[in-house]
């Protein structure tokens, strides 16, 4: 089979890597993909851009191309799938309207409060005045959210009342974010710990779940500072060890949604990412939904993942997941995220070369590239935000973690920048 992958971050690579190790592929193209993608047996770069949609389904079409995957969530957005779809092509993710569940915080809440799902309180903006009136009366902290995509850092707890105000009039603006923040969403802070509950749902409404994970949300130690895309993540969560939580995230959660967007002519197909928080009582409630597998959620779920990744996702395009059960190794897996000095603000450090990556990956673990390239002199170079991702497994929670931070330790650029406490 030929496989295509539509992406170039970590997550890609990861998607990249466990693709090819199918019995079924005999090909994998990344398109754009990275340095890193580039050295994986049977994965080849193809330089198209993630936002042409025409030369991706052109590709597709020429090379019959037998299944693709996208990772990021903007071509999702743009209509790759209805574009893939009106030409025959094999593809597992949700059309341009389903994936209005991640493109628009507004639809998403709204949609779960018409169907009883259980999520944080909230009002939505579109003017300053009226968002300023509302949170005279309400309790801090509170929690304000950009209403379009805004690569994962759209999201702001304000403490204080003047910091609340500074966000709400800085994102409608259109100064934080950009049209993403021309609407936002102003909803209750919840206590509780977060949680990666990510399924697959194919065209007959079967759904499929994954393994656990976590993503360490925050750019500081002890989940402070700055939204990110995700600087680390564990798989599995020991949290939804708990077999009543797990079963109330299904029943309450995934099984609505699912029949839900189908009942409004929204058929959803694909990865669907439910971001939770589970409250001191063990409630689960939606934070937010996502068309998409995580980044750096996929990495862990990748090092995990015994199934073979390309079978599955077949299943998933043909209405055929109950056929199927995903196995898991019984290890920990957890990754790291090293970034560029600066990140996640847009004035990041960029273009430092890269030393001391190992020729070959340790044992029991690998590194993905996120935001790299080769300059004119064919050395790697720092090319983002998210830079690397290292991913290590073991039985052992506590080799792992080691094994991680003894590689993170190893890489050098200048400016590098990496959590200090991910895993716990």
């Amino acid at each position: 089979m030929k496989i295509l992958i539509v992406g170039n971050g970590g997550r890609e690579h990861a998607l990249a890597w466990k693709a090819s190790q199918s019995k079924l592929s005999d090909i994998i193209y990344v398109a754009p993909g990275n340095p890193g993608t580039s050295l994986e047996s049977r994965v080849c770069n193809i330089d198209i851009n993630i936002t042409e949609i025409d030369k991706l389904a052109e590709f597709a079409y020429k090379e019959k191309i037998d299944l693709t995957i996208v990772g990021p969530e903007k071509p999702i957005t743009m209509g790759i799938v209805d574009k893939f779809h009106m030409m025959g092509l094999n593809i597992f993710a949700p059309n341009k309207s389903a994936a209005q569940i991640e493109s628009s915080k507004i639809f998403c809440k709204n949609f779960l409060c018409r169907h009883n799902i259980p999520t944080p309180n909230y009002e939505y903006f579109s003017e300053i005045k009226p968002a300023l009136s509302y949170i005279d009366g309400i309790k801090l902290p509170i929690v304000i959210k950009a209403d379009g995509l805004a690569a994962g850092k759209g999201v702001v707890i304000a403490k204080s009342k003047q910091k609340a105000e500074y966000i709400i009039k800085n994102m409608l603006s259109g100064n934080l974010f950009g049209n993403a923040g021309k609407r936002i969403i102003i909803e209750e802070f919840c206590y509780g710990e977060e949680l990666s509950f990510i399924v697959m749902v194919d065209r007959k409404k079967n759904i499929l779940p994954m393994d656990t994970s976590q993503d360490y949300k925050r750019i500081g130690n002890n989940n402070t500072g700055l939204n990110t895309g995700g600087m680390g993540s564990r798989s599995p969560a020991l949290l939804i060890r708990n077999e009543e939580i797990y079963q109330n995230i299904m029943d309450q959660i995934i099984y609505p949604t699912v029949s839900g967007m189908d009942a409004e002519g929204n058929q959803y197909i694909g990865f669907l990412y439910a971001g939770l928080i589970i409250n001191k009582l063990g409630k689960p409630m939606v934070i937010e939904f996502n068309c998409r597998l995580g980044d750096p959620e996929t990495q862990s779920l990748m090092m995990r993942l015994k199934s073979d990744l390309v079978d599955i996702c077949i299943a998933g395009c043909k209405g055929e997941l109950s056929k199927k059960n995903i196995q898991w190794h019984s290890k920990y897996a957890l990754s790291l995220v090293l970034s560029s000095g600066g990140y996640p603000n847009s004035n990041y450090y960029n273009n430092y070369e890269i030393y001391g990556l190992p020729k070959q990956d340790y044992p029991n673990s690998k590194i993905f590239h996120s935001g790299t390239c080769l300059n004119k002199n064919n050395k790697l170079i720092t090319n983002g935000g998210r830079v690397l991702s290292i991913s290590t497994i073991d039985r052992d929670f506590k080799i792992a973690k080691k094994r991680l931070y003894e590689i993170a330790k190893s890489i050098y650029w200048e400016h590098i920048y990496f959590r200090t406490d991910i895993g716990f």
